[in-house]
């Protein structure tokens, strides 16, 4: 049995029928050659963009020159509303000076200090759940937002503000599609932005509440009685360049992509994680097997290796970010293929992860890969859920330890399976999500 992939459309289309697949979902609309393709052209009478699936370009692009390749701004245009000049969205030299401010927070040492709150938030996560079927989604975000406000503000998701940002972002989350249709085409500044209204006021409340929480911080910085959390420490690092801190409103952009970062992209891993074990129930027992060593010490972590196989196989089959848009600085030959400067570039993790050229049989679940020759190699230079390069995720690390950890700690209490529920097909909303939600029995061990 396979997991489940959209189904991609087998022949070229017109530029009106891709632009009404997109509206539905960026997956389904994309041919099924891409995943077999090295490079693709996207024409249009308007505009043109590039799909990239070679290995070697893409190292081009992300680690060896991406001063040349800056994210195209026409990220921006779906997701600005929320995240305002976040460093997820900034370039060049204002983006440089965010991540000297915002890296030494996520080193390693610092994850360490991190653990209790995850441990925490994995814990209160089972005492939650209980017998019966459960809409997975629901309870994977609850708990990712749940290690995101423990980590970063020291505060659990059932806080007042907390919690009503959760759920304000659950309406943004299923309004807003990963790429609006701006990352595709040349829009005039003037012409409006495809936002919905929905879209716009739950930004509004979300960035409302998280400056509540930013200026509530600032001053028990102030008094001196702050605890030494994420925020903390990101709000009182210096700039080593220009020995500046973040101001309020970039503190407010920060956490806004610290919360879709860290929690909606978290949520949509473990849910998918959690799927995978329902569809697969020897793996699921190996893991509660395994889940027995977790404990309350940071290094039993290191010793869920299996754990972190699966949890790594379904960043491959699920990656939260299914696609990045960059764009050329100056113009490049890529294949043959002359790409004029201001060209549109988009990487696509998730046909990279099942390029048929590359992977040993891309569309199985199989963690063992990670130990056989092509998974190594694919590893390095086939895989790329939080990115490569300088611009690689800076919470990268911290996911690798929150992923395995709630996933062991649900494991460890409960079984899952598919019994009575329908199989879920994946779309892309923020993230990679089931386009209906997806349902699973839960059974105490």
């Amino acid at each position: 049995m396979l997991p489940p992939k959209p189904i991609s459309r087998k022949d070229k289309v017109s530029l009106w029928q891709y632009m009404k697949a997109f509206k539905q979902d960026i997956l389904s609309a994309q041919p099924e050659r891409l995943y077999r393709a090295w490079m693709a052209e996207f024409k249009t009478p308007f505009f043109r963009s590039y799909l990239v699936n070679q290995p070697e370009l893409i190292q081009l692009i992300l680690k060896e020159r991406p001063d040349d390749f800056p994210k195209s701004d026409r990220v921006g245009e779906g997701l600005r509303p929320l995240l305002g000049e976040s460093v997820f969205l900034a370039n060049g030299e204002d983006w440089k000076r965010q991540r000297r401010i915002i890296d030494p927070a996520f080193e390693g040492e610092r994850l360490k200090e991190t653990y209790p709150a995850m441990y925490n938030a994995a814990q209160a996560m089972v005492d939650r759940l209980g017998c019966g079927v459960h809409e997975v989604e629901e309870i994977a975000s609850f708990a990712a937002a749940d290690v995101i406000f423990r980590t970063l503000f020291s505060i659990p998701i059932e806080d007042e503000i907390a919690s009503a940002v959760f759920h304000e972002f659950r309406k943004y989350q299923r309004e807003q599609p990963i790429l609006n249709i701006a990352a595709f085409a040349p829009l005039p500044k003037r012409m409006p932005r495809f936002h919905s209204r929905q879209t716009k006021s739950a930004a509004r409340t979300i960035r409302s509440l998280i400056k509540d929480l930013t200026q509530m911080r600032m001053e028990k910085i102030k008094a001196g009685t702050a605890p030494l959390d994420l925020a903390t420490k990101i709000m009182t690092t210096e700039d080593p360049q220009t020995g500046q801190c973040f101001d309020t409103t970039e503190m407010v952009d920060q956490v806004a992509i610290f919360f879709l970062a860290g929690h909606e992209t978290s949520a949509s891993a473990l849910a998918w994680s959690l799927y995978l074990m329902a569809l697969y129930p020897d793996w699921q027992d190996r893991l509660a097997e395994e889940a027995r060593i977790l404990n309350e010490d940071f290094s039993s972590i290191s010793r869920l290796r299996l754990t972190r196989a699966v949890f790594r196989e379904a960043l491959r089959l699920y990656p939260p970010v299914p696609m990045m848009v960059r764009e050329t600085a100056k113009p490049e030959t890529f294949r043959e293929r002359v790409l004029k400067k201001g060209s549109t570039i988009v990487i696509s993790p998730w046909h990279l992860h099942r390029q048929n050229r590359l992977w040993d049989h891309p569309d199985d679940f199989d963690p063992d890969r990670w130990e056989s020759e092509n998974g190594r190699t694919c590893q390095r230079e086939a895989f790329i859920p939080f990115s490569a390069g300088t611009r690689v995720c800076p919470g990268a690390g911290f996911a690798m330890i929150e992923g395995p950890l709630l996933l062991a700690n649900v494991l460890k209490s409960f079984r899952v399976s598919t019994e009575g529920c329908d199989t879920p097909v994946p779309v892309a909303h923020l993230t990679v999500r089931a386009q209906h939600g997806f349902y699973l029995k839960f059974d105490k061990r």
